[in-house]
């Protein structure tokens, strides 16, 4: 006897709706209000912008992080798993396991489930495709993911990159100068998903290197490693291509840090378009439009980024936001009170630690500035 099929009721956007375009009185004046009213009004209990649908073949499961994934029923004979190298409007570049390159649409279903994200597909994300033509595709599926990377953006969730191991988050020396609070900021994303973080701070041959020794320290104290690297003359390269063999990593930081020059720098035949850094702002130009997988010589793969100015966290609630700095944790159970903001409250285990130079000032501002965020 055949299994019964597994069914979901998921949200849907209603992007199928037509809008009723409203009499206009000034050049029909011989229509009544109950005439109007008949035409214009529209009765639905599922509210404007989303609606339900049972779907067929259909399951919830949960992904590494907690949420809960569609995974929608394909056929594993017709179609072939996959990588999604880029993402470059509908277009999704697909790698499938032989290899092959397949330039592919996503499923509409897919597309139009009710989501927080900007985009259904991205980076790194394992797939299935249904090939068509010579190197044309469908995405059918979206596997449940790990290791994300994701920023908030206009109020929706900008996933950047997918499955990865580690992050490099590669900062500037100078031209731009560092940002910390930056860097605490992609720590923190790094934690909450288990991604191994490791600072990279490049154009080093810029400034005298003793100059970087108490920012390096903190972090090095808290147990993160970090890299002193040069593009430009390869002091601390080899030492970086070491740690990218064979894993799957994100390169990730600000515009004009040098994200593109570091991977063209490891493998020369890339070829990643560079441009230098503003003279007028000292701030980088956006060079690198999309998120892109790179596989590597040496095995494994990187994802070059875009570079951003602002890092938005994404589901990071204020509750667990102590959680996730390395130097706060000993403290947060020693508060007196158990939801205690370490902010304005008094008596506070982790102001006193401040106070007495067991946690790095810098750090707790951008703690601060995060929880007012």
């Amino acid at each position: 006897m055949a299994g019964k099929k597994k069914k979901v009721r998921a949200n849907f956007r209603k992007n199928r709706n037509v809008r009723v375009r409203k009499n206009d009185w000034t050049s029909e004046k011989g229509k009544t209000d109950a005439e109007d009213a008949a035409s214009s009004q529209s009765v639905t209990g599922k509210g404007e912008f989303t609606r339900k649908r049972t779907v067929a073949g259909a399951e919830l499961v949960e992904d590494a992080s907690g949420e809960e994934v569609l995974l929608l029923d394909v056929d594993q004979e017709a179609c072939s798993l996959g990588r999604v190298l880029r993402v470059q409007g509908l277009v999704s570049v697909v790698q499938l396991a032989d290899g092959t390159l397949r330039n592919c649409a996503t499923r509409r279903l897919l597309k139009t489930l009710s989501t927080d994200q900007r985009h259904v597909v991205a980076a790194g994300d394992r797939v299935w495709v249904r090939p068509e033509g010579e190197d044309e595709g469908f995405i059918e599926r979206v596997e449940p993911r790990r290791g994300v990377i994701s920023r908030t953006s206009r109020g929706r969730r900008h996933v950047i990159v997918t499955n990865v191991d580690q992050v490099l988050i590669v900062a500037s020396a100078a031209e731009p100068r560092v940002k910390p609070n930056l860097i605490d900021r992609y720590l923190i994303a790094a934690e909450k998903y288990g991604i191994e973080p490791v600072i990279c701070i490049n154009k080093i041959d810029l400034i005298d290197p003793a100059e970087l020794q108490p920012l390096v320290g903190v972090y090095a104290q808290l147990g993160y490693r970090v890299l002193l690297i040069s593009a430009t003359t390869g002091q601390g390269m080899e030492r970086l291509r070491a740690i990218l063999a064979g894993r799957q990593s994100a390169v990730a930081g600000q515009s004009g840090v040098g994200k593109s020059s570091l991977l063209n720098s490891l493998e020369p035949s890339l070829g990643l378009r560079v441009q230098t850094v503003s003279t007028d702002n000292d701030k980088g130009r956006h060079t690198t439009t999309t998120a892109e997988m790179i596989p590597l010589a040496s095995g494994g793969y990187v994802v070059d980024t875009p570079g951003i100015r602002q890092f938005q966290l994404w589901d990071v609630i204020e509750e667990e936001l102590d959680g996730f700095f390395r130097e706060l944790r000993p403290y947060v159970s020693q508060c007196r009170y158990p939801d205690c903001t370490h902010d304005h409250e008094e008596p506070c285990a982790v102001k006193d630690a401040v106070a007495d130079g067991y946690i790095n000032l810098r750090r707790y501002e951008s703690y601060l500035q995060m929880l007012q965020s």
